[in-house]
C-alpha cells in the first residue's frame, strides 16, 4: 500500500524499526501491537487507546510515531503528562530516539518563553504539558490555540486519570474534551495506560476519544462492560477492537513475568519494621518502599537510616529539588531504596528496579498493581512484598472522606461566585464556603470542566451555565471505591494466584495463574523477626515527640467572617515552635493515639483521664524539648469534647514539672467543626476567651507558658490561644498537644 506522501507500508515499517533501534538499542524490534498503533496514527490518522503493562513500550509508540510524522511534515506532538518525574524520563527517552522534547510545567517557569519560541520556530518535536496547565488562563488563551492548530499528534499518557472510575482520577484531565474538540480534522490521538479495567476503558474511550460522557458505566461487579464483540480477535498476546466511533482499542496481557508477589501478615508495626530491617539486604538491587502516609515515610526512612541503610524519604511534601535528587540517586543505585508515598508512582522509569515493598496496603488492587509495576521492567526477577497493617482501613477511611462533596456544598460554591459578580481567587472563596482548600480546588476543577465556572486572571468566575449534580454517579463511584477496598482485603486473604487476582481486577482476558507468587509456589516468606530487630524498631516507633510548626500567616478574607486580622502574625502575638506526642498517621504512636482520641458510634468523643503510658511519654517529650527557657506555668485549652482528658493532661504535667497550673481558656459551644482553614479560624476566634483570673495571673509571669490541648488539626486553636495569652502578658507560649492530624 502506498500513501499520498510517497511512502509505502514496507518503507514506513522500516523507518519505524530504525527509530525504535535508536530509542531502545540495536536488537529492538517492534511488537505487533506497537506497529498496529503506529500504523493507525501515522498512516490512518486515527484515534487509539493502548492498554498495556508497564514496560511494554507505550512511550516507544508515541516517540516513533512522532518521528515519522515529523519526517512527513506534520507539526509537533503535544504530550499530556501528569507528573514531573514522568516528564523528566520522557524528555530523556525522546532524546535517545532523536526527538527533541521540551516541557512547560510549574518547575520551569523561567524557561517558558524560550520553549514557546522554539515551538513557534519548529525546533520542538514533542511538547510535554501537565493537564493542570491546560486551564492556566495565559496558556489556555494565548499558547494553546496556536499549539492546537499546528499539532501533528496529541498523546495522553496515564489516560486512566481521565476517568473518575479510575484509581487516580484527576479533574484536570477532563479538560482534554475541549482540546480534542478544537483539534483540526485528521490529527491523530493516542491515549495510553497500564491500569484500566473495562469500566475505565469505556469511560476513557467515551470521554476522551469521542468527547461524550458515559454515565451508566458499572463494572465487573455489575453488568460487564466491554467494546468487544464476537468478531474481536484474541491472538494470545493482545485484543484489538473498535469502539464504534473510529477509536482503535489495543489491550494486551498485563502479567509481568519478572514479578514475584508475596504477602505477609505480621502482628505489630514493630514486627513489620523489624522484618524489613532484617530482610532489606536480601532484596535484589535497589527499590521502593511504599507507605500510605507522609508521616510513615519519614518515620520508616529515619529508622532504616539508623540501621545503616542508605534510604531517602520521598513524598508530595518533599522539596522539588530534593525529589529530583532522590530520583537520580535511585536511578544511579546510590540508595538502597526510596521510602515513598504514592507521589512516586506513575511513570518513574528504572528498568532494573529490583523490589517493591508496601508497608501498608493501598485501598485499591488496581492502584497496587500500578505501583508494583515500577519493578522488574528490565530484570528477570523482582520481589514484590506486601506487609499490611492494622491501621490501613483507618487510613482508607480518612482519604475516602475527601470524596466529592454533597450537592448543598457545591451549590454554595456556585452561589458565592454568582453573587460576587467578579473573579474570586481560591483563597478569597475559601472563607465563604464549607470546604477545605484541597476539596474546594477539586470542586472548582469539576465545575470548570462542566462549564459552570471558568478560571480567569484573578481567580474563578461563574459562567451562569446551569449545572446538574449527578448524585447517582457519585454514589456509584463511592460504591466502587468500597468494592475496591474489599477486593484489597480479598487479595490479602486469597489462597489463589495473586497475580491472577490483580489481573482479573483489571478485566484482563488473559488472566491465569502465574506460577510464581507465594500461593502458586508454596514458598512463603518467613514471619520470624529477631528480638534485636523488633526491639530496635519498637524503640524507634515509641520514641515520642514531633515538632509542631506555628502558623505564620492569617488567611485571606477574614474580615468577611468578622475576624479583624490579615497578613503576617505579629511577633508579639505568635506562638513559639511547639511539640506533639505523635501524629495520628504515625505507624508507631498513631495507633495508640487514635484509640485514645476515638469517637463512639454516635460520633461523641471518648473522654476520660489521660492513661499513664501517655503521661510518661509526654514527660519524655518535655524532657527532651530544647527550649530556650523553661516554662513557668501551664495553661489548658477549654474543651467541650474531651474536658476530662485535657484537664488531666494539664494537671499531671504541672504536677510532674512542679509548675503552677495557671488556669484554662474557656471555649463557648459552637457549630460543628468547619471544613476549611478560614472558617475554623473564625469558629475558634469567636469561641475562645480568656477568664479574668487567668489574665491577672498572666500579667505577672516572667517566662514562657506551656499551652496544653488534646489535638492539633488546622493549628488555629493554638494560634488564637497563644495570641490571647501573649496579649495578656505571657512573654512566650509553648504549644503542646497529644496528637496532630498531619
Amino acid at each position: 500500500m502506498r500513501y499520498g506522501w510517497g511512502v509505502d507500508e514496507q518503507a514506513l515499517r522500516e523507518l519505524a524499526e530504525h527509530r525504535l533501534r535508536a530509542l531502545a538499542g540495536p536488537h529492538a524490534r517492534l511488537r505487533p501491537d506497537q506497529w498496529t498503533a503506529i500504523h493507525a496514527l501515522v498512516a490512518q490518522r486515527r484515534r487509539a487507546l493502548v492498554v498495556q503493562r508497564t514496560g511494554w513500550g507505550k512511550s516507544a509508540v508515541y516517540f516513533v510515531a512522532t518521528a515519522l510524522l515529523r519526517e512527513l511534515g506534520a507539526g509537533p506532538t503535544v504530550l499530556i503528562s501528569p507528573l514531573l518525574a514522568l516528564m523528566r524520563n520522557q524528555v530523556a527517552s525522546a532524546a535517545r530516539a532523536g526527538v527533541h522534547a521540551a516541557t512547560i510545567n510549574s518547575a520551569n517557569q523561567d524557561e517558558w518563553a524560550a520553549v514557546r519560541d522554539q515551538v513557534a520556530a519548529g525546533e520542538v518535536d514533542v511538547l510535554l504539558v501537565s493537564p493542570e496547565r491546560l486551564n492556566n488562563p495565559d496558556f489556555r488563551d494565548s499558547v494553546l490555540p496556536r499549539l492546537t492548530a499546528s499539532a501533528g499528534l496529541l498523546v495522553v499518557d496515564e489516560a486512566h486519570c481521565v476517568s473518575d472510575w479510575g484509581h487516580d482520577f484527576r479533574p484536570d484531565y477532563r479538560r482534554l474534551r475541549t482540546l480534542l474538540a478544537d483539534l483540526p480534522d485528521g490529527v491523530p490521538v493516542l491515549a495510553t495506560t497500564a491500569t484500566a479495567n473495562d469500566r475505565v476503558v469505556r469511560d476513557v474511550a467515551d470521554v476522551l476519544l469521542t468527547g461524550t460522557t458515559s454515565g451508566t458505566a458499572t463494572g465487573s461487579d455489575g453488568d460487564q462492560l466491554s467494546h468487544r464483540d464476537p468478531r474481536d480477535t484474541v491472538d494470545g498476546s493482545s485484543t484489538s477492537f473498535d469502539n464504534g466511533a473510529g477509536t482503535l482499542v489495543l489491550r494486551g496481557p498485563l502479567d509481568r513475568e519478572s514479578l514475584r508477589l508475596s504477602a505477609l501478615r505480621l502482628p505489630t508495626a514493630e514486627a513489620r519494621l523489624g522484618w524489613l530491617a532484617e530482610h532489606l539486604t536480601e532484596l535484589p538491587g535497589s527499590g521502593i518502599i511504599y507507605t500510605l502516609t507522609v508521616a510513615a515515610a519519614e518515620e520508616v526512612a529515619a529508622f532504616l537510616r539508623d540501621r545503616g541503610f542508605a534510604v531517602t524519604a520521598y513524598s508530595g511534601q518533599t522539596d522539588p529539588a530534593d525529589r529530583e535528587r532522590a530520583e537520580q540517586d535511585l536511578l544511579a543505585n546510590r540508595v538502597k531504596a526510596l521510602v515513598a508515598t504514592s507521589a512516586l508512582g506513575m511513570g518513574f522509569d528504572k528498568p532494573d528496579l529490583g523490589f517493591v515493598v508496601h508497608l501498608g496496603a493501598p485501598a485499591s488492587p488496581i492502584a497496587y498493581y500500578q505501583q508494583i509495576g515500577r519493578a522488574g521492567r528490565g530484570v528477570r526477577r523482582a520481589e514484590v512484598v506486601l506487609l499490611p497493617g492494622a491501621e490501613d482501613q483507618d487510613i482508607w477511611a480518612y482519604f475516602g472522606s475527601l470524596a466529592f462533596p454533597a450537592e448543598r456544598v457545591v451549590r454554595q460554591v456556585l452561589a458565592v461566585l454568582a453573587e460576587a459578580n467578579r473573579p474570586l481567587s481560591t483563597a478569597a472563596l475559601e472563607p465563604r464556603v464549607d470546604l477545605s482548600r484541597t476539596r474546594l480546588e477539586v470542586v472548582l476543577k469539576v465545575l470548570d470542566v462542566d462549564g459552570a465556572v471558568r478560571r480567569v486572571r484573578g481567580g474563578w468566575e461563574s459562567t451562569g451555565v446551569p449545572w446538574h449534580y449527578d448524585a447517582d454517579r457519585y454514589r456509584r463511584i463511592a460504591s466502587a471505591r468500597q468494592a475496591e477496598q474489599q477486593a484489597m482485603l480479598d487479595y490479602l486473604a486469597t489462597s489463589g494466584c495473586r497475580m491472577e487476582f490483580l489481573l482479573r481486577q483489571l478485566d484482563d482476558p488473559h488472566a491465569r495463574p502465574c506460577g510464581r507468587c507465594d500461593n502458586c509456589t508454596g514458598q512463603r516468606l518467613s514471619a520470624e523477626v529477631s528480638a534485636g530487630a523488633a526491639t530496635a524498631a519498637g524503640e524507634r516507633l515509641r520514641r515520642p515527640g514531633v515538632d509542631l510548626a506555628p502558623r505564620r500567616q492569617w488567611p485571606t478574607g477574614m474580615a468577611a467572617l468578622g475576624v479583624p486580622v490579615s497578613g503576617r502574625i505579629g511577633p508579639a502575638e505568635n506562638a513559639a515552635p511547639g511539640r506533639v506526642l505523635g501524629r495520628l498517621t504515625d505507624i508507631g504512636w498513631g495507633t495508640r493515639l487514635r484509640a485514645v482520641l476515638a469517637e463512639s458510634a454516635d460520633g461523641q468523643a471518648v473522654d476520660g483521664a489521660l492513661p499513664e503510658d501517655l503521661v510518661a511519654a509526654c514527660v519524655q517529650v518535655l524532657a527532651a524539648w530544647d527550649w530556650a527557657a523553661r516554662p513557668v506555668g501551664v495553661v489548658t485549652v477549654g474543651s467541650h469534647r474531651r474536658p476530662q482528658l485535657v484537664a488531666s493532661l494539664g494537671e499531671r504535667l504541672a504536677a510532674i514539672g512542679r509548675l503552677p497550673l495557671l488556669g484554662g481558656l474557656t471555649r463557648r459551644p459552637g457549630p460543628a467543626r468547619r471544613a476549611n482553614s478560614a472558617q475554623r479560624l473564625a469558629e475558634v476566634w469567636h469561641a475562645l476567651s480568656l477568664p479574668d483570673g487567668l489574665a491577672t495571673r498572666l500579667s505577672t509571669v516572667e517566662g514562657p507558658v506551656l499551652l496544653v490541648d488534646d489535638q492539633v488539626d488546622s493549628g488555629w486553636t493554638m494560634t488564637v490561644a497563644a495570641r490571647l495569652l501573649r496579649r495578656a502578658g505571657a512573654p512566650a507560649v509553648l504549644p503542646f498537644a497529644l496528637a496532630s492530624t498531619s
